[in-house]
Order: structure tokens, then sequence, then C-alpha cells
């Protein structure tokens, strides 16, 4: 009887020694407001909670663009963040000072499974891991409506020259030619972001010389030529007349249902449309933004926005066991499936079978040696933050290209001088 009951106690001390390791927890979560986002990090937390029962999340919902970047910053200054919030990659997250600021992942049990191409982008000054990717890799360039181009006979263009010939057929046919959304300000950068493969390919060491102060945007013509993008588009009158207003979602909606020919902007749109309008995926295609040179057409990418922690919060633990678990394999390929809009950065990770016909447009870029280069932003820890408020300024016809681009040179000097790079 004693063995017994000294047994049932060591049960009852098991039992509640594991039901303290894993009291109920609440995990406070805060994202962009982007459809993907919301898909990705359902599919995440509805898997973790299936393992842990006990943990639930109160997800909360930021703007995008310069209203996002400010209220993170603020609430990192503030101690206010959340137990897990998602964020960009690259300059936007040294710009973080995320050895102060983030939480170290080096030592969890996935970290391993990064792949080094996002493990540049979310390490420290300090040689740490401090962010998780989150969501596929993405590429810059044009969405187009299939539909309308075999109505008008157009072929996919390679040449800046061709892209402009389309133009002037489907404006002719009554079309719009290019969706704009002015009223998410972060969407005017496109044309300038996107071109940056075609200026790495021209001037290879432009990242280097950028973040040296040894080359401007307003003084060299193949990094110009962004800006002189949208004054070109803007004066032809290619757009839709509520460019001003009119928001991402717009944007998505109008080039997958064939009410406008184009829209410039990164391939996580492809979500927007997956979910508001999956009928009209067969219809969305995608290609690189061209350049002047047929035989060097390739695509910028964008590398995918991460799950970080705090430095100091009343979760930690339980966040970095989260964030562990979204490094995994099984993870990642449920990430996959549920946004399958290009390819992953964890290791081993891969798509479904089933594919929308925009992301097979974007495989062969990634597919082909020397067709694929990272944006600006990820080689350089410079970006400034006026540079939507000056994109929309150029669209608008407010300021000429080249007074833009100078404009820029003058913000990007301001954010060198706070991150103290030399020779600013």
């Amino acid at each position: 009887m004693r063995m017994t009951m000294r047994t049932t106690l060591a049960s009852v001390l098991v039992a509640l020694m594991a039901s303290a390791a894993h009291a109920d927890v609440t995990l406070s979560v805060l994202l962009d407001t982007n459809s993907e986002t919301t898909a990705l990090f359902e599919a995440l937390s509805k898997s973790y909670q299936q393992k842990r029962p006990d943990v639930s999340f109160d997800v909360e919902s930021r703007p995008g663009g310069s209203e996002g970047d400010n209220l993170v910053k603020t609430r990192l200054a503030t101690g206010e963040m959340a137990d897990i919030f998602q964020y960009n990659s690259g300059s936007l997250f040294q710009a973080l000072k995320p050895e102060r600021t983030l939480a170290d992942l080096s030592g969890l049990g996935n970290a391993g499974n990064v792949t080094d191409i996002f493990r540049k982008v979310v390490t420290a000054p300090d040689g740490t891991l401090r962010g998780i990717p989150f969501g596929p890799a993405m590429g810059g360039g044009i969405f187009y409506n299939r539909k309308i181009y075999a109505d008008l006979g157009l072929q996919v263009p390679k040449t800046w020259a061709e892209f402009m010939a389309n133009n002037a057929k489907i404006k002719a046919a009554g079309k719009v030619a290019i969706a704009q959304t002015y009223g998410d300000t972060w969407t005017s950068q496109l044309f300038v972001l996107a071109d940056f493969y075609n200026v790495s390919t021209a001037l290879p060491d432009f990242a280097t010389k950028y973040t040296a102060n040894q080359v401007k945007y307003a003084t060299t013509p193949v990094a110009l030529r962004g800006f002189e993008h949208i004054e070109e588009v803007a004066k032809a009158g290619l757009f839709n007349p509520d460019f001003g207003a009119a928001r991402f979602g717009d944007g998505m909606r109008m080039v997958a249902t064939g009410k406008a020919a184009h829209f410039p902007m990164l391939t996580f749109g492809i979500g927007n449309v997956s979910q508001n309008n999956p009928e009209a995926l067969p219809d969305l295609g995608f290609f690189a933004q061209p350049g002047d040179d047929a035989t060097k057409n390739g695509l910028t990418i964008w590398m995918p926005s991460a799950l970080y922690a705090p430095a100091k919060s009343e979760n930690a633990a339980e966040a970095k066991k989260f964030l562990d678990w979204a490094a995994s394999r099984e993870a990642c390929e449920q990430m996959a499936a549920a946004v399958p809009s290009g390819p992953y950065l964890i290791k081993d990770c891969s798509l479904p079978k089933s594919i929308p016909q925009a992301v097979s447009d974007m495989l062969p870029y990634f597919e082909t040696a020397g067709r694929t280069a990272p944006a600006l932003e990820f080689l350089s820890p410079i970006k400034g933050p006026a540079l939507e408020q000056i994109t929309v300024e150029v669209g608008s016809g407010i300021r000429s290209a080249r007074d833009a681009a100078a404009l820029y040179d003058q913000d990007v000097q301001k954010q060198a001088k706070q991150l103290g790079l030399p020779n600013w």
C-alpha cells in the first residue's frame, strides 16, 4: 500500500510539474495588415496550438509603410512591444538597433535551418541571429493580366521600350495600362526599387559605393532611371483615374480581373488575389521590371519579413519556443501550403505541386544563375524613410525625376549619419 501511495504521490507531483511547465499563456503578436501575413500566421499558430493547446495568441494589426516603421520603433523604445512581432529584414531591421532591442535567437534548436542568404539579413552587428523567416522570398516586378495580353496579341516585354509600347497599345484599346495605388504610399516605390537588378547588372559595385557615399542616385544615370520610369508613365497618362486614392488591394484586384493591364508590385500580392479573387488567379501573370538590354533581363528579389521577439518580454521563454517551431521544416511547409507565392528560406522546405501561374512565371528567374539580384536594401543598410512620399510626388506630377532623386540622396544622408556610417 505504501508503495502504491508513493507511486501515486510521485505521479501527482510529475503531473503538477508538467502543468506548471505548461501553464496557460497568451502570446501577444503584432502583424501588418497584408492578407498573406494573416494567412501565414494562421497556418503557424493553428499547427502550434495542436502541439501546445495551453498557448493562445492575441493578434494586433499595424499599418504598413513609414507609419508602421515608426510604430515598431516606438514600441521597442518604450518597452511596449508585443511578445512576437513581424517586421522587415535587411536595412529596416538594422535600423532597429537589433543587438539592443531584439532577442538573440542563435541558440534555438532550429536556428540552423535558416538559409545562409536569409541569415545575412537578420544578423545583428554582433553576429547573432535575431529573426526567423516568415513567408516566401519575393520578386519585385510587374503583375500583368494574361487575358488582356492575349486579346491584344502582346508579348511579355524584356526591355523598357517594349513595355512602353505595350502600354501604348493597351491605352489605345481604352483600358487602364498601369494601376497605381498612392492611397497606400509605400506602393509608389516599386518602379525605383524593382529596377535594382538593372542597376547592379550595369554597376556591380553600386551597393558598396552607395554605402560608402561614393555614388548618388541623382548623378548615376542607370540609378536615376527608376525615378525617370515613374515620370515617364505618369506623363503618358497610363494610370487609373483614382490612382491618388486607390489602395494596394484595389491594384491587385484591378490587374487580376482585367480592370488594368499592369500593376508594379512585390509578388506577395498573389496572396491578396488568392484570398479575394481566387477565380482570377489563372489570368494573373508576372514579369521582372525590364531594363534597356533584353539579353540582361532579370529579377530584383526581396527577402521575406521575419518574426522577432523583443529583448525584454514577460513571455520571452514561450515566445522563443514558438519562434523555434516557426524555423522548423514542418512549420515552413505548412506556410508554403497556405501561401505558395514563392520560394521559402528554410532548408529543405518545398512548395506544393500546385502553384499559381504568377509563381510559375517567377520561379525561372530563381532557377537560372545570374537572373536575380537582391534589392538594394539587403545589400546596404541605407534606405531613406521619405522615398515613398518622394515617389508619390513624381507620379503625381509634383516633382521631376531628377529633383526627386536629389531629394532622396539628401534623405538617405540623414539616415546614414544616424547609423554612424563612415564617410558621411
